[in-house]
């Protein structure tokens, strides 16, 4: 008579799902080390980071969600945004090496979904405009950056490697490689695209002024004009355009 024989794959599913989880683990504290300066140690990162509690918490909520037990997910998801001032819904999807900086006041909404290597800092929110059920929510690609206080809303896609300014507004779909400023955010392709295997792109101070470079041009194309036809006396005086980034000679009464 044979002997049956255990299938080896069906008892290592255990230890490779312990293995997965502690491979998440890793990449979420290499995440903080790469991505935040302030970052000393593995053990500060441990104890003193909350967007990396809450990513943790959210992996249980979400795993609690996908198998049906709802009410479960909802209330400690609620426990962890109370700890932590974070509030991902347990539906959210979030692929790995997510990332929240400081993260006080993040909100990101059921059917949000999250690609790899994102950032977020504080402040920002993934919500939902529609009452319907079903995809409400944000998509945001592979390796984006979401500058502090940032509001992306509704059911649009933001392209991989696009970074959002703090305090932008974001209300329709953003390309790949795109630079988002401004309420409502307006969308600008960068001069050189953003590649893959670049490092994640975090400089923040690298915005554009849309509004201000468009009214600076049309001062400096009016008196231009001006000067061409020859500015009658009975033209008041006017705030002219700034000299480089500067406003010079002009009285605002500060």
């Amino acid at each position: 008579m044979a002997t049956q024989t255990l299938n080896p794959p069906v008892l290592a599913r255990p230890f490779i799902r312990l293995r997965t989880m502690f491979e998440l683990v890793r990449g979420d504290i290499r995440s903080v080390k790469q991505r935040d300066p302030a970052a000393r140690g593995t053990l500060e990162v441990l104890l003193c980071y909350p967007g990396l509690h809450a990513i943790w918490g959210h992996r249980i909520t979400h795993w609690l969600w996908r198998h049906d037990l709802k009410i479960i997910a909802r209330w400690l998801s609620q426990v962890t945004r109370s700890l932590t001032g974070i509030e991902i819904h347990p539906g959210a999807s979030i692929r790995p090496g997510f990332f929240i900086d400081h993260g006080m006041g993040v909100v990101i909404g059921e059917t949000a979904e999250l690609g790899l290597d994102v950032t977020l800092y504080h402040g920002v929110t993934l919500g939902g405009t529609s009452l319907e059920k079903g995809k409400r929510h944000p998509t945001i690609g592979d390796r984006v950056v979401i500058g502090a206080g940032a509001k992306v809303m509704g059911a649009i896609t933001v392209g991989d490697d696009s970074r959002i300014g703090a305090n932008a507004v974001v209300v329709k779909s953003v390309p790949n490689n795109s630079v988002v400023v401004g309420v409502p955010g307006q969308i600008i392709a960068r001069s050189r695209p953003h590649q893959p295997n670049d490092a994640i792109d975090l400089n923040h101070t690298t915005l554009p002024d849309i509004l201000g470079v468009s009214l600076a041009q049309l001062m400096q194309r009016v008196e231009a004009l001006e000067n061409q036809a020859g500015s009658p006396d009975s033209i008041p005086p006017h705030v002219h355009a700034p000299q480089g980034s500067q406003w010079k000679g002009e009285d605002f009464s500060i």
